[in-house]
């Protein structure tokens, strides 16, 4: 059955994760393509100031703002009601709310990798829930699930965010083969080094860590435009898997041809790019302590 969403103009998107950063850049876009937009944040003030922005590009479209948790189960399954009663249907969801935690396994507390699965798991799979039945409703319909580069490599120091990532990326694999016979459509991204806030809204057990990757991500990631563009050409196209920036491609090869050797060179030449030798030996000694006390966080 074809897939995707050739023609953008007039149909209804929600984008969880509007406010900054892949989200922001999907709304600005997908409005000047002619699209109505319910946009999904927790950040009022900065859905405000988009929705002022899109008034700019075309007044005509038609913008809801939805202040939530996309954690918050049933916070979401109003949102769902709530876009439904003021579009009347929907064609495309991204789920591209996203958190980050930066720390070692024994260092990361059980509540801090709970609420990093909550967002970004759950966060997608309520998306996902609560949205599909008007999807299926709508004929031709799509969805986006932005899982990640480390949904494909495991990345020491990020146990949390993995962990999240790959399930997107599992989740989001089994429902485009239950999704393959039906009029709705789905994509899954995995973005690189972008320019979004994430790192630097990030938590961990390292401020000047996350600072010194912030800065990183600042100076040498892509902009959000690129990959907004992307991922708007994936839903035209109805293609089921996106790799965005050339670090991401080039680990999927690796990781394909050797799934452990592979982790371990991407991961090294991770540190290297990001000059984070010092982090590793960190790492190192916080694991042996850990396993002489034997006392992880709780």
């Amino acid at each position: 059955m074809k897939k995707g969403l050739p023609q953008l103009g007039g149909k209804v998107m929600v984008i969880t994760g509007a406010a900054s950063g892949i989200g922001r850049e999907l709304a600005l876009q997908l409005c000047r393509k002619g699209g109505h937009l319910a946009l999904v944040d927790l950040d009022a003030d900065g859905l405000q100031q988009l929705q002022t922005e899109l008034a700019g590009i075309d007044a005509s479209r038609r913008v809801t703002l939805h202040v939530a948790d996309v954690a918050d189960k049933a916070r979401m399954g109003a949102v769902c009601d709530e876009v439904i009663e003021a579009h009347r249907t929907v064609h495309l969801l991204v789920n591209n709310a996203g958190i980050a935690y930066e720390a070692a396994f024994p260092q990361t507390g059980l509540e801090a990798l709970e609420r990093v699965l909550a967002v970004n798991l759950w966060g997608t799979i309520y998306g996902c829930h609560y949205f599909l039945p008007q999807l299926a409703k709508a004929g031709r319909a799509h969805i986006v699930n932005v899982s990640s580069l480390f949904g494909i490599v495991g990345m020491a120091g990020q146990t949390a965010y993995c962990t999240s990532k790959y399930a997107v990326r599992g989740f989001s694999e089994s429902l485009f083969e239950e999704l393959r016979d039906t009029t709705v459509g789905l994509t899954v991204v995995h973005p690189g080094s972008v320019a979004t806030n994430i790192m630097k809204t990030a938590e961990g057990d390292d401020p000047q860590l996350l600072k010194r990757i912030a800065d990183w991500f600042e100076a040498n990631a892509i902009p959000p435009a690129s990959a907004a563009r992307q991922i708007i050409k994936a839903v035209e196209k109805g293609n089921p898997r996106l790799l965005i920036s050339p670090e991401v491609k080039f680990a999927d090869i690796v990781k394909r041809l050797a799934p452990v050797r592979g982790n371990k060179a991407i991961v090294d030449l991770t540190v290297r790019a990001l000059g984070l030798e010092d982090m590793r030996e960190k790492r190192r000694r916080q694991w042996q302590e850990t396993m002489i006390d034997g006392e992880p966080r709780s």
